[in-house]
């Protein structure tokens, strides 16, 4: 049994004791829990072990060629013995000790290790919370166990059994444990280590054993006249698991950049988090840590956003499982397909979560994705369901706007009725484009979806008014028909084909020639999906004229969801600008427009007279 799925067998018991708590906390009126938080911590351990599958190398890979090749002492009947099993686990606590404190005192450790303190709740959900790119470094700590012979098997099993042990001890309804504490990892440690107080900050590291901060002077006893606040000091503020991966990892990247030695380029990544040179720190100020500012982040959520979030997540909780349990017998091709689907659910929940797009948009946004993973792997049955379903989600998404905003000051029905009718082009040409033999339908119907773009594009602007984004397009449009002609494109359908690249080009030039009169990012957005739109029909052009492409349903479906996603985004973020409010309604009445909400008008306002 892989460790993946030793995981997913104690998904249920995870889920028990958080069960368990939260009815504690409750009873106790004391509850630790807020649905956002828990939802975004589950989906990052998700995702940590999502990630795993591919990372896993760089630890057990390299720990069992260090074992095989420079191993000191080799007995396998020692290390598989009581005392030799009882010895790797201590081991493997102390390298873990030792992990843990790099991951707090230098500052490329703690950008991955932060992930696990961005949480401003502390219970057993954080405990799940992980980070996805630990591996990158951490297996460099465990290196002694190799060169002293631990067998991987057994190293792998004390890992496991050090992790598991941790669950427990993310919770604030165990007060102290007497004795206990003085000598384990316990919650009342625990606590103190996760806090953002100056009296516990970067203390007790231990994962099972707290006497290894005893002996190396880094324990701190709770003190319950000094609470413990939860967090980070550079709060994350966002539901985002792609972000909170990223962020210590971005701030880093830009002092480094910006620092003007090249020591000081590198002395970021090493030193301390927080760390920065002096000519840095005085072009970048950053405000001095208060505690004043750990305020939790908890941006409001409709009970519409509510159950659609529990729903999703318990959709997506079953996806994982489903994908853990059979990925180490995956092809890499087929695990990737189904990581990056996974990715894209869990990126729009949060999302959704945050604010920033909508119910239907995280709607559009996932069963695109599996349109694409189900063309990809085979499952036509499936495809044949999401694909068509997007666009028809989408089209929903533009009615259910243009009708929550009828009241705005700027509403323009041509716009709504443009959009609408693109996205039922694009609908039909998918169908179409599903059948054998109906190439040519599929071909018009979106070459009218095109003409439908370029005439909302072209709304409120003259034509073309970027002449360089014309000739750019107009060129690399020419370009890729004769390399399709010469590649093989069939005489009968060079007519139809020359039609299509005109409009798609013509299209592209219209909508980055907007984007360059607005410059705003509304029409960035949907610049970039014109742009998307040109890449996704040239990748399917050479794929089905020129020469196969591997995994060309990733390429051609990918590029073709991410250009509609992001123009229909576009049109939406451009509509519910501060400016296009109706007179006297606040800015947040629809700036979450997409999710059809509590939030949203829905009475009519007329213009003012």
């Amino acid at each position: 049994m892989s460790p993946s799925q030793i995981i997913v067998l104690a998904t249920p018991v995870f889920f028990v004791l958080i069960a368990i708590e939260l009815a504690v906390g409750y009873k106790r009126q004391r509850n630790t829990y807020r649905l956002a938080d828990a939802v975004s911590s589950i989906s990052l351990g998700m995702l940590s072990q999502t990630s795993a599958v591919f990372t896993r190398l760089l630890r057990i890979g390299i720990y069992t060629a260090l074992f095989e090749h420079v191993a000191l002492w080799r007995s396998d009947a020692f290390w598989t013995s009581l005392p030799g099993w009882l010895l790797a686990l201590v081991f493997y606590d102390f390298c873990y000790y030792w992990l843990h404190r790099m991951g707090h005192e230098s500052a490329v450790l703690w950008a991955a290790h932060a992930v696990h303190h961005q949480s401003q709740d502390y219970n057993l959900s954080t405990a799940l919370r992980q980070t996805s790119s630990g591996a990158l470094l951490g297996w460099v700590f465990y290196v002694p166990m190799a060169l002293a012979g631990v067998p991987p098997l057994v190293f792998a099993v004390v890992a496991l059994v050090d992790l598991l042990y941790q669950f427990w001890v993310h919770t604030e309804q165990v007060g102290k444990l007497g004795w206990f504490d003085r000598w384990f990892c316990s919650p009342s440690n625990h606590r103190a280590h996760h806090a953002v107080n100056d009296a516990y900050l970067d203390k007790n590291y231990g994962g099972i054993l707290i006497v290894w901060d005893r002996m190396f002077g880094t324990f701190k006893e709770e003190d319950d006249q000094d609470r413990c606040v939860y967090g980070t000091r550079g709060l994350l503020n966002s539901w985002d698991p792609l972000w909170a991966n990223a962020q210590v990892y971005a701030g880093l990247a830009h002092d480094s950049w910006h620092a003007r030695s090249w020591a000081d380029k590198l002395r970021v990544w090493i030193k301390p988090p927080g760390w920065r040179p002096a000519d840095l720190a005085a072009r970048f100020p950053k405000p001095a840590f208060s505690m004043a500012q750990m305020t939790p982040y908890h941006p409001p959520m409709s009970r519409a956003v509510q159950w659609f979030a529990l729903v999703q997540f318990t959709l997506m909780l079953a996806g994982v499982a489903a994908f853990l349990w059979r990925a180490d017998s995956a092809p890499l091709a087929e695990n990737a397909v189904w990581f990056a689907t996974l990715l894209v659910a869990q990126w729009a929940l949060g999302a959704v979560m945050q604010g920033r797009i909508g119910m239907l948009m995280a709607l559009v946004l996932q069963s695109g994705a599996l349109a694409t993973a189900t063309s990809a792997l085979g499952f036509v049955q499936w495809h044949w369901v999401f694909k068509p379903l997007t666009m028809a989600i989408a089209i929903l998404l533009v009615a259910a706007s243009s009708y929550q905003l009828r009241g705005m000051v700027r509403f323009d029905s041509k716009t709504w009725v443009l959009l609408g009718a693109a996205l039922v082009g694009s609908l039909a040409g998918d169908v179409f484009l599903m059948v054998e033999g109906f190439f040519i339908p599929g071909l018009v119907s979106f070459l009218i979806a095109h003409l439908f773009y370029v005439a909302l594009f072209k709304t409120g602007q003259r034509w073309f008014p970027h002449r360089g984004a014309l000739a750019a397009t107009l060129g690399v449009g020419v370009a890729m028909y004769a390399f399709l002609w010469t590649g093989g494109l069939p005489a009968a359908l060079r007519g139809p084909v020359a039609a299509y690249v005109l409009v798609i080009a013509l299209m592209a030039a219209q909508a980055i020639g907007r984007a360059s009169v607005l410059r705003d990012r509304a029409a960035v957005l949907v610049a970039v999906g014109a742009a998307f739109f040109m890449l996704s029909d040239s990748l399917l052009a050479t794929h089905r004229f020129v020469s196969p492409l591997p995994w060309s349903q990733v390429w051609v479906l990918g590029t073709y969801y991410a250009a509609q996603a992001c123009i229909v985004a576009g049109v939406l973020k451009a509509a519910t600008a501060p400016d296009g409010l109706p007179v006297a309604a606040p800015v947040a009445a629809v700036a979450n427009v997409t999710t059809c909400g509590p939030a949203l008008r829905t009475e009519h306002t007329p213009h003012p007279q």
